[in-house]
C-alpha cells in the first residue's frame, strides 16, 4: 500500500525509539508505547506457524505491562544484563480506514551479561498493529513471533 513518506517516518521512528527504550533500561518508558487496551504477546515461530495459541508472554493491558516493569524492578531475581536491539526497516502491510497500520519489521537482540561477551539472545519479527494517538503513534497490539524454540534463561527484559 501507499504511505505518505511523513507516516512511513512516523513509524520508523516508533520502531527505533521502542528499541532505544527497551535497551536503555529505563523500564518506565516501555508501557508508552502502548495504548491503554493493548495487547503485547510474545510467541515462538512453530507456534505461530501452527496456530497455536500458547504464548511465552501475554499481555492484555497498559496495566499488565506497568505490572511487569514493577516485575523486573521487584520481584524477578536474575542475573543483569544488557540487551540491544538491531530493527530492520518496518514493512507496513495496509493501512485501514480509521488509521491503524498494520505492518512488521524483522528484530534481532544482543544479549550482555556484565563481564561477558555479547551473544545472539533473540531473533525474528514483530507483527505490529499501529494507531495514532493525540500523543503520536502507540502499538495497539505487538505480537513478537521469535524464530528458535529454545530460550536462553528465561525472557526478563522486553523485546
Amino acid at each position: 500500500p501507499h504511505i505518505a513518506f511523513d507516516d512511513y517516518l512516523a513509524i520508523s521512528r516508533l520502531y527505533s525509539e521502542y528499541a532505544l527504550a527497551v535497551d536503555s533500561g529505563d523500564w518506565d518508558l516501555w508501557p508508552e508505547f502502548f495504548t491503554e487496551d493493548c495487547t503485547y504477546k510474545l510467541v515462538p515461530r512453530e507456534n505461530h506457524e501452527r496456530g497455536f495459541p500458547l504464548a511465552t508472554l501475554l499481555f492484555e493491558s497498559k496495566g499488565m505491562l506497568k505490572d511487569r516493569v514493577y516485575g523486573i524492578r521487584e520481584t524477578l531475581f536474575h542475573d543483569p544484563y544488557y540487551q540491544r536491539h538491531v530493527v530492520g526497516a518496518p514493512l507496513v502491510h495496509k493501512v485501514d480506514a480509521d488509521g491503524r497500520i498494520h505492518c512488521e519489521a524483522n528484530y534481532a537482540v544482543l544479549r550482555t551479561r556484565l563481564s561477558k561477551e555479547s551473544t545472539v539472545f533473540n531473533v525474528g519479527r514483530t507483527l505490529d498493529e499501529v494507531v495514532p494517538t493525540p500523543e503520536g503513534l502507540k502499538f495497539a497490539s505487538r505480537l513478537v513471533v521469535y524464530d528458535s524454540e529454545m530460550i536462553p534463561n528465561s525472557l526478563i527484559y522486553p523485546i
